[in-house]
Parts: structure tokens; sequence; C-alpha cells
């Protein structure tokens, strides 16, 4: 094993072992994963519980209903009955014999019983042309949960990377550092830290996710959600080594914790614009196609394409292939401006002076 290799290999350990030693990290963890697994049971309890609601109601005999879909239907003797039972509040309406085309009429308490007359509405036989669509709700669901998983896992630990090297420069702990292993292998250990971290905690959502759909009986949504979770995981391991890199020579522009927030706006907007685009045009095909090859949003929107199913299957690939290509990139101008800026101490370095040797 060469030397960088044993330094990538150490620096790389000691991140990952600062991140599970500290308690903000792992409790914020755990509370993303609960946000998770609990949207997805209370959303499978409101969906059952939707579908399964009945509204109780009373109805004379003799009385002959066109249908009785969505009635819990308790049968009474007379009209006075039936009108009582109103009025103690045990059912919502009561349906009652009159003179007319249909036979019977509704009576409500203190306001017209919609739900009641909407179930006994004859309805049109309805033709889907396209049975496989996926309602608008879910698919506004299905964007805001990766556009959220995606935005907190980045900022969280791209911004534990960015405070980690302020810390040793404004420490002098980097000098040490240097002294004994290249700054390229200092920042590659540091950036494979937390994407190696960073990646965990989206498989550990990716499968809690998975096990919480299949153990609440959403077999149909744990299918379609399949390929296209796999996918935001590919994508963000990706896609994280580029923002990692990103925040981690914005970082060694400055020598002040103060002074964090400023270096790093530019990065925190880059991802800000995705996180804001999926949640408002998530089933704008437009939108999602461009989000598809922009490097900082194709691990949000090609995901999201793959589950809406617009997306023809070399789409990904190239769209992966986008983001290991600017990854490349920016790990390259990433190390050039880390390592040249990473011993200047006092005010902030520009980055023009970063760039140079």
């Amino acid at each position: 094993m060469s030397s960088t290799t044993q330094a990538v290999r150490l620096v790389t350990v000691r991140e990952i072992q600062a991140r599970l030693r500290s308690k903000a990290f792992v409790v914020s963890a755990l509370i993303l994963l609960l946000m998770v697994v609990a949207s997805i049971v209370i959303g499978g309890i409101v969906g059952k519980s939707a579908a399964g609601s009945t509204t109780p109601v009373a109805v004379v005999s003799g009385v002959t209903l066109p249908s009785t879909g969505g009635l819990d239907v308790t049968e009474v003797d007379d009209r006075a009955a039936a009108e009582q039972l109103v009025r103690s509040g045990d059912v919502d309406a009561a349906i009652v014999p009159e003179s007319g085309p249909l036979g019977f009429g509704v009576v409500g308490l203190d306001s017209a019983p919609t739900d009641v007359v909407q179930a006994l509405s004859v309805s049109p036989s309805v033709e889907l042309l396209d049975p496989n669509a996926i309602a608008p709700g879910l698919v506004s669901l299905i964007g805001i949960a990766f556009g959220i998983v995606y935005f907190a896992a980045a900022v969280t630990f791209g911004q534990s990377i960015a405070q980690s090297v302020v810390e040793e420069k404004s420490t002098r702990v980097v000098e040490i550092l240097m002294a004994a292993i290249p700054a390229r292998a200092l920042l590659a250990g540091k950036v494979l830290g937390s994407s190696i971290m960073a990646l965990g905690q989206v498989v550990a959502i990716a499968v809690a996710a998975a096990v919480t759909l299949a153990v609440t009986g959403q077999d149909n949504l744990f299918t379609l959600l399949g390929p296209s979770m796999l996918w935001f995981v590919v994508f963000f391991a990706i896609g994280f080594v580029l923002v990692a890199s990103l925040f981690a020579a914005s970082a060694a522009l400055v020598s002040r914790q103060e002074d964090v927030g400023s270096v790093t706006t530019p990065v925190m907007m880059l991802l800000m614009i995705p996180y804001f685009l999926i949640i408002f045009a998530a089933d704008n095909p437009t939108v999602l196609g461009i989000m598809s090859y922009v490097p900082f949003s194709a691990p949000i929107g090609m995901p999201m394409r793959i589950f809406l199913g617009t997306a023809e299957w070399w789409e990904p690939i190239v769209s992966l292939l986008v983001v290991i290509a600017s990854a490349a990139l920016v790990v390259v101008v990433g190390a050039r401006v880390y390592e040249n800026a990473l011993l200047r101490t006092g005010g902030r370095v520009k980055l023009a002076d970063a760039m140079r040797r």
C-alpha cells in the first residue's frame, strides 16, 4: 500500500469516527429516518381510512336505493324513527319515502348531507385511457421526499466538511497534518469519509422506506418507487462527491468559522434551487427534463422522471455520465483551490489567487 493511499485511508477512518462520535449527527440522522418512516405510516393509515370510510344513515323500510356504496345503512320502521336517529347523532342523515321520480328523499339535521347525496347519485361509467397514471398529489409527495432527503443529507455533511476544514486552519492543526501527508490526500480522505457516511444515511432511509411500505401493505407504491429509489442512491453517491469537494474548497478560502457562511453560500444556492424546483414543479416535464442533465439537480430530477415513467431507458445512463464527468472536473479544480489556500491564514483568500500555483 502506497503512503498516499494509506494517508487517504487514515483520514477517511478519522472522518467516519468523528461523525459517529458526534451526538448531534446521530440524533439528526435518526430524526430524519423517523420522519420518513412516520410519513409513510401516516400516509398509509390516512389512505386506508379514506378508502374504507362509510357514512351512517337511517333508511325507512321499503325504500329502494340505487346504490349503498359508502353508506352504513341502519333500517328503521318509519320516518319518525329515522328522524330520531338523526337528532340523536347516531346517523348523519335519514332516507325516507317521498313521492317523486326517485321515490325517496334525504333528511339532514342542520345542513345538507353532501356525502350521502353523492353516494346516492347515479354516475356514468368511466373509462381511463391511461389507467397507470399517478395521482398528482402522490407525485408532489414523492418529489418533496426526494428533495428533502437530498438537500438535508448534502447540506448536513457538506457543512460538516466546511467547518472541519476551517477548524483545522484556525487551530493550525492543518500545518501538522500537511507535514505528514499531502494536501490532496487530506482532501480525498475528508470527501471519501463524508461521502461514505452520507451514502450510508441515504441507503438506511431507502431501506427503511422500502420495509415500511411493505409492512404497511402499500405494495403498489413500493413497486412504483423501487427503481427510482435505487437510481436515487446511485446518483447521490456520485453527486455528493461533487458537493463535498465544493464545500471543502470553499471553506479553505477562509480561516474563521464566522466566514464559513459567506464562502459556502453559492454552494448552498446550487442545492436550494433544485430543492425548490422539485417541490413546485414535480409534475412539469420540461423542468424535470432540464433538471435531469444538470449535475446539481440530476440526483433529484432523473429519479423523479423514472418514477413517473417519462425517462427512456438510456437517459439515466447518460445523465449519470454527465454527473460523473462533472464530479471529476470539480474534484480536480477543488483540489487545486484546497491545496493552494489551505496554508494561507488571515483574511479571505481570493478564488483567483487560490487557482494560481
